[in-house]
């Protein structure tokens, strides 16, 4: 059985966890400038964004253009500010370097959490990690699944060490991490042949 992780396995109501500034940035700088980026979306991870900001009394305008990029992140366009909200790949894509935030993301994906990173103009400037909480009877209900001798695995669009700490919190063996929203059919057809 083939479980998918947020919302299935996980409450799906992320919550952010840390927010981590470059230096020459700060804390609320990078939180305004994602959540600038994420308040058109609807992703369960950019509402938690723009809710955080708000709380934190941010004012979140509009972006002047916006582009979802699915797996991967935002796009978005604010006064003379390019702003490139995600993970890795998005990063990659766009030629920006993360070297120097490496660490920083390692340490909170070893932890669990899901990292998504900010980049204005072409530059990594700070990290944005996000927790979601399992829910109520995952570690019970894969328990008993094993005992009854069915393999379970664990799908999921997160980092690969993300997806393994709560893949071991669960008990589950098997992780397909980093599968883009569009590859899971493909993954799941991979597994029954």
């Amino acid at each position: 059985i083939v479980f998918d992780k947020t919302g299935t396995l996980t409450e799906g109501k992320p919550e952010v966890t840390d927010v981590i500034a470059l230096e020459g940035h700060d804390e609320g700088e990078v939180l305004k400038l994602a959540a600038i980026a994420e308040r058109r979306s609807e992703h369960p991870l950019g509402e938690t964004i723009v809710k955080q900001a708000v709380e934190k009394g941010i004012e979140v305008p509009d972006a002047d253009s916006f582009l979802a990029v699915p797996g991967k992140g935002i796009k978005a366009q604010y006064g003379d500010k390019r702003i490139l909200f995600g993970n890795r790949r998005l990063m990659e894509e766009d030629g920006i370097g993360t070297t120097q935030i490496e660490d920083g993301i390692k340490n909170v994906e070893q932890q669990g959490k899901t990292t998504m990173i900010l980049a204005t103009n072409n530059k990594a400037i700070g990290i944005i990690a996000v927790a979601d909480t399992l829910k109520e009877y995952s570690k019970e209900t894969i328990a008993e699944l094993k005992k009854m001798g069915v393999e379970v695995v664990m799908l999921t669009g997160d980092h690969e060490r993300a997806a393994t700490r709560i893949a071991r919190e669960l008990g589950i063996d098997r992780v397909l991490a980093e599968v883009l929203p569009g590859e899971k059919t493909h993954a799941i057809k991979n597994l029954q042949k």
